[in-house]
């Protein structure tokens, strides 16, 4: 079982790394050669839980990294379940969910726990996460999804005026990614939790099978008088939506059904009825938008490969986020 509390030297490791993995052997080697490849200057412990994955991604680990601490699961629990699997056998001082579409770079994982360590108010810490090319992953810090937050993230307009305050909540686009500040939530992608928050708040909720658990998770540590930082001066590199993108429908369902259920379970009594009704509206109805372009672009796709000679172009799939970021 987890040690709820202990002195920082108590400890087997200063942190415990969690990986939940669902048809990434590929990334997910990447991701564990990144963290066992080079020398973090930190204690770690590795868990990876195998979600019933059927690319014999639990083989490669047991190959390859036989200092792993593997957990297979005989069906997708999903990524709530998955880690809360993991925490009962975490035994360090800092808990780390990690993605398996991660790459850890030198001194992150060090400078995080001295961070903590400096902040002890500090319940939650997320870092930096950059695409491959660079560009930022601009769901690495965020304002909850209030019904103006994510009114305004829907239509778009932090992409017009990324620089307001108002537009921009969502995504925190007006704040410089390099510094280190306060805010309402990080991304599951690269959230790091004491021991202690994690005995407050009794894990993940499981009702969120993908998507909004991490802003779930921000929203109560606040609430037990909890902070949540982010911390920009450390960076790691977010392929993003690899376990996913191969069924984009499924996880877009995923996505918006997280945003209903965080909703209700901490916003719905804070407005009037009117207002719940609007947001659940808005969110069915964007949806049924994206579902709708989902069925037109998988038709295009059988018309073309029934016809070539039409020379329709290959449709592919919408982009599917990761960690809580909407599908645009």
């Amino acid at each position: 079982m987890i040690r709820r509390s202990a002195a920082p030297g108590d400890w087997a490791f200063d942190l415990s790394v969690i990986i939940v993995s669902y048809n990434t052997r590929e990334i997910l080697r990447h991701c564990l050669r990144s963290i066992f490849h080079q020398d973090h200057g930190v204690r770690l412990q590795v868990i990876v839980v195998d979600n019933a994955s059927r690319d014999h991604s639990a083989a490669m680990v047991r190959k390859e990294f036989p200092e792993v601490l593997l957990l297979e699961n005989a069906r997708n629990e999903g990524f709530s379940a998955g880690n809360n699997r993991a925490l009962p056998h975490c035994a360090g001082e800092f808990v780390l969910l990690l993605n398996s579409d991660t790459i850890v770079l030198p001194g992150t994982l060090a400078r995080m726990v001295a961070f903590a360590r400096r902040r002890p108010e500090a319940g939650i810490l997320g870092c930096k996460l950059v695409r491959p090319d660079g560009e930022l992953d601009w769901a690495c810090r965020r304002g909850f999804p209030t019904p103006l937050v994510a009114f305004f993230k829907f239509l778009g307009l932090h992409r017009i005026v990324p620089r307001s305050r108002l537009f921009g909540r969502y995504n925190m686009t007006y704040l410089d990614p390099d510094l280190t500040y306060e805010v309402d939530s990080v991304v599951g992608a690269f959230l790091m939790i004491r021991q202690s928050v994690l005995g407050r708040l009794r894990g993940l909720d499981e009702d969120f099978f993908m998507y909004g658990e991490d802003l779930d998770l921000c929203f109560r540590a606040k609430q037990a008088a909890f902070r949540v930082y982010y911390v920009g001066e450390n960076q790691v590199i977010h392929i993003k939506g690899a376990s996913s993108r191969k069924e984009a429908f499924r996880m877009n369902y995923h996505f918006h059904r997280a945003m209903i259920l965080f909703h209700r379970k901490h916003l719905r009594r804070r407005y009037p009825a009117a207002v719940n009704a609007v947001t659940y509206a808005g969110i069915g109805l964007r949806f049924t938008a994206l579902a709708l372009r989902h069925h037109v672009r998988a038709l295009a796709g059988r018309a073309r490969r029934a016809t070539p000679r039409w020379g329709l172009r290959p449709s592919g799939e919408a982009p599917v986020a990761a960690g809580g970021d909407a599908v645009v």
